[in-house]
């Protein structure tokens, strides 16, 4: 492979061919990629990702890539490889042979007409594990429709229980703030893939594995869902209150908001002493939780009266100093600040093959013996396109001045 990139740790030896792009997809090869996978990322010529193209902000270096695209793309090399030109899908066929892990998100069976759908690569390479991201799932009622995050927020009922309550102001259906629907797809495509390879290394078989957002996200409704499933109850909007669990949300200070998140009866004693409400710790109605569920409307109003009273600044330190669970809510800038976040290394510095810098979140998890490693960062469209077919493929430069001439193939946009 190009020599600009050596693949270390616990993944490294496995080749992954995406064909994935926008975000579920490419945010599984990512992580793939950073626990040391060699991930070479397919890319329509003259065109690229789609999120290349998703700004402002975009990068001043030439490339015009949004920042967007840099969010899920590190640590794989980005050839572009036109596979509408039956030589080129015959190029990436030759890939997926050489493959541990084919990633796609394209429609079902829109890879069928350039033979690279899961049968007619498993037939040249047996032992292929083969991940398809689609909206829907392979199967059922709506398997042709597009899927996107917006749409699969609100269809799954996420948006039934985001946002605030019906009649407050501003009520009705938010989306969550981030593309959450999309990125836990590709977290549990990801899971799903290192399954299979621990089946694969067992057996020696590979396999298909179908992921869908609509399936992912229902699967994310976890509480809510065992709410209704085995109590009847109809979740609703609570805003930042919290459907079982309360005193668990935000409240108003003098100066602003705090999150106060008491998970028990003891933390919710200790609580109101602090405040000096043991009036509220004494009253049988909130002795239990499920006794201040029922009464939340009576608790809340009480615990607000004298929590406005507060700076947020010394209510926090108290609260910290008590041992209880509370906090502030940041903005992206405040976070990235954060001396927890840079204790903890999350913001990554990395450095384009031109040399143009470019920040990224690191890998969370934290593995002591095989850790997540950053050694490329989001590449330029195609600009690995001619190191990877002389590597991967044995091609010599005539070779790819043929296909780059025919336009099968081309190099950085």
């Amino acid at each position: 492979m190009a020599d600009d990139m050596q693949n270390i740790g616990p993944l490294a030896g496995l080749r992954v061919l995406d064909l994935s792009r926008v975000l579920a997809g490419p945010w599984s090869s990512q992580a793939l990629g950073d626990l040391g996978a060699e991930v070479i990322k397919v890319e329509q010529p003259g065109q690229g990702d789609d999120t290349r193209r998703w700004g402002p902000p975009f990068l001043e270096d030439g490339s015009n890539d949004a920042a967007y695209y840099l969010c899920a793309n590190r640590n794989k090399h980005s050839i572009a490889v036109n596979m509408a030109d039956p030589e080129g899908a015959a190029l990436l066929r030759r890939l997926a042979a050489q493959s541990d892990i084919v990633l796609e998100n394209f429609r079902v069976g829109g890879l069928a007409k350039y033979g690279l759908d899961y049968e007619s690569l498993r037939a040249v390479n047996p032992g292929l594990i083969y991940c398809s991201i689609t909206g829907f799932g392979q199967d059922g009622p709506y398997k042709d429709r597009g899927g996107y995050d917006f749409l699969i927020q609100g269809m799954s009922g996420l948006m039934s229980v985001t946002g605030h309550a019906d009649g407050e102001p501003g009520s009705g259906p938010i989306k969550v703030g981030v593309p959450i629907s999309d990125l836990v797809t590709g977290l549990y495509a990801t899971i799903a893939i290192l399954a299979a390879l621990n089946h694969r290394n067992a057996t020696g078989e590979g396999q298909y594995i179908d992921c869908a957002l609509l399936d992912t996200q229902v699967s994310l409704l976890v509480n809510q869902a065992s709410n209704y499933m085995n109590g009847g109850m109809v979740p609703r909007r609570l805003g930042n209150a919290h459907p079982n669990t309360v005193p668990y949300q935000d409240f108003a200070c003098a100066d602003g908001e705090i999150l106060v998140a008491l998970g028990n009866d003891r933390q919710f004693r200790a609580f109101c002493a602090l405040l000096g409400r043991e009036d509220l710790a004494d009253d049988p109605r909130y002795a239990s939780n499920g006794g201040r569920s029922t009464h939340r409307h009576d608790l809340i109003p009480a615990m607000q009266e004298t929590i406005g009273t507060w700076q947020s600044d010394d209510l926090i330190a108290r609260m910290e100093a008590a041992g209880l669970p509370g906090g502030k809510v940041n903005t992206i800038p405040e976070i990235l600040a954060d001396p927890q976040i840079a204790h903890r290394g999350l913001v990554k510095d990395m450095e384009r093959s031109d040399g143009t810098p470019v920040k990224v979140l690191g890998f969370p998890g934290k593995l002591s013996r095989t850790p997540a490693s950053y050694r490329k960062a989001p590449p330029r469209c195609g600009e690995d396109t001619a190191a990877v077919l002389r590597a991967a493929l044995g091609l010599d430069d005539a070779d790819i001045e043929r296909l780059r001439t025919a336009g099968v193939i081309a190099e950085t946009l």
